[in-house]
């Protein structure tokens, strides 16, 4: 089983004008809740990790993961509100977001959550503001310091700086996570902000060196970069009529693990072994079912009979 750790919100966006104000369509989403959809949709069993609100958007979050088989044993419910992501799209159908979280219940969950993790974890995904903001950093921090020796950690930065302006912070937190994570994945705008003017590959030379087994480099339309100690692959982005990237990373992050897990090379040494055709074949695969989200308006994932 995986579990996947983090944020879960509503994310809303602009659907037209009205003769008063305009109208607003929510949608579920928040990026570690988008790839726990992301892998059950894909035929994988998932538990989600995080604290939801109690209150009628949460509840709706609630029944979105129940409807996609995805485990909730291991949710904790706050009487917080929920957050709101306000999305925007540019004219290249690029997302940008305001977060409306401070206080909300995404940031709540607490270290006395960690018991209630399911048995039988493959793997854990984290990321994004979840690992930034308080008190859920810490309880994600100590559930990472407990398994990291025992179960591959996936890690995607997913950088949100209108939640947590620090860059130092978000620096600091991938600092800590490179001798921890096995998995990480990196997109190329999250590479620039926290390293800049440094070359991916040099980039993922460190990262190896501190002890991650595989890095990918995600570089939206050009494609993804991906690196082990033996082996170094690029593959193109498949092409598809573009209607928002929201999700797409999410997706990326949600089909290289299915992948993996199909393929049993869900621990760090069958990532060390990984040869440069597996990894064309991983990476290719997350692209196809990224480009499918893409195809799609908000965060909708493909199931895997559309990736057979």
């Amino acid at each position: 089983m995986f579990v996947v750790c983090g944020e879960a919100l509503m994310d809303v966006f602009a659907s037209g004008d009205t003769p008063a104000g305009m109208t607003l369509d929510a949608r579920v989403g928040g990026s570690p809740f988008n790839v726990a959809v992301g892998l059950a949709r894909l035929a994988q069993p998932v538990a989600f990790f995080a604290a939801v609100s109690r209150g009628f958007l949460g509840e709706r979050l609630m029944r979105a993961l129940q409807a996609e088989q995805v485990n909730t044993s291991a949710v904790q419910r706050s009487d917080a509100p929920t957050t709101l992501g306000l999305v925007g799209l540019d004219a290249q159908r690029v997302p940008s977001y305001s977060f409306y979280g401070a206080g909300c219940a995404d940031r709540q969950l607490t270290a006395d959550a960690l018991g209630s993790l399911p048995q039988g974890v493959r793997a854990i995904h984290l990321g994004s503001f979840a690992t930034v903001v308080e008190p859920i950093a810490s309880t994600l921090r100590a559930l990472v310091e407990r398994e990291h020796e025992r179960t591959l950690i996936a890690y995607d930065p997913n950088i949100r700086m209108n939640v947590e302006p620090d860059l130092a912070r978000w620096h600091q937190q991938l600092a800590w996570m490179l001798p921890r994570t096995h998995l990480l994945k990196i997109s190329e705008e999250d590479l620039g902000l926290l390293e800049p003017g440094t070359r991916p590959d040099d980039f993922a030379a460190s990262a190896l060196g501190h002890g991650v087994k595989l890095v990918v480099v995600t570089h939206g339309a050009e494609g993804a970069l991906a690196w082990t100690r033996q082996a170094h692959v690029r593959v193109p982005t498949t092409r598809v009529e573009v209607i928002d990237t929201v999700g797409a990373g999410d997706t990326f992050q949600a089909a290289l693990l299915t992948w993996l897990a199909e393929h049993d090379a869900l621990s760090a040494s069958a990532l060390e072994a990984l040869s440069g055709a597996r990894l064309e074949q991983a990476l290719g695969f997350a692209a196809r079912a990224a480009a499918i989200t893409c195809s799609r308006r908000g965060a909708d994932m493909p199931r895997r009979s559309e990736l057979d």
